[in-house]
């Protein structure tokens, strides 16, 4: 397995319309996230990176939401994704778009996040599936360095794997989009799961006790000396009597 962390930095496209069938992937992943926006609640949602400022998300209830990166006049905060200017729990939901795609420390990704996001609070990933269409053109040489399979493709497992380090619970998971110059709505991306070229992953930060104890009570120790007084007081008694 290839380590996450490499030293070569990758450009991420600026918009959608620069990855070939970009607008059908973005109605796809508008597609799959359309029913959870209403179960978000809290008070900041966060867009990170450019293509996660083209989503939709006028369904979601979180009402201030804006966007994060660099280099674009589109985003309202400029600044690197790896170093995110806020402070510890204080955001409810992040919306990460093909970013760990584009991520040269995928891990520092996460965990910046993290410490971004309040207890209980909402994670959105979305990337390119590398067991699809599209994996099998990134071993075509003259395809590695072209859009969109000059991005990093990571099996859904390892990203699970990520997440559980960081105690998330993964409520909802997808692979659509098997055949990318189609519509979401076509009948084969519909009925074709598993090998769609776009993953779409929502998870839920948990916050579970590290060492779970049990509540000891203290119970009041009888000492001998006064039971064996007790018991002597009795027996003198009972002779007397």
């Amino acid at each position: 397995m290839k380590p996450a962390r490499i030293e070569k930095k990758r450009q991420m496209p600026v918009s959608w319309s620069d990855i070939p069938f970009g607008r059908q992937y973005r109605q796809a992943l508008q597609y799959q996230l359309r029913p959870w926006w209403p179960k978000m609640f809290g008070f900041h949602l966060l867009k990170l990176g450019h293509l996660s400022t083209e989503i939709d998300t006028e369904e979601c209830m979180i009402s201030h939401q804006f966007s994060v990166g660099n280099d674009d006049p589109r985003f309202h905060v400029l600044a690197e994704s790896q170093a995110l200017p806020f402070i510890n729990k204080s955001i409810d939901a992040c919306l990460m778009s093909h970013v760990l795609a584009y991520s040269h420390d995928p891990h520092w990704m996460l965990r910046e996040v993290d410490r971004l996001l309040v207890d209980d609070g909402w994670l959105i990933i979305s990337g390119f599936n590398p067991f699809s269409l599209l994996g099998l053109g990134k071993m075509v040489p003259f395809l590695r360095k072209q859009q969109p399979y000059c991005s990093r493709l990571f099996p859904t497992l390892r990203v699970f794997d990520w997440l559980s380090l960081l105690n998330y619970e993964v409520l909802y998971h997808c692979n659509c989009q098997v055949f990318p110059w189609h519509s979401p709505n076509n009948w084969l991306n519909q009925r074709i799961g598993g090998i769609g070229t776009l993953n779409v992953i929502v998870a839920r930060k948990r916050t579970y006790p590290l060492t779970p104890t049990l509540l000891k009570f203290k119970q009041p120790k009888v000492k001998i000396s006064t039971a064996l007084g007790a018991t002597k007081r009795m027996s003198d008694r009972s002779k007397n009597s």
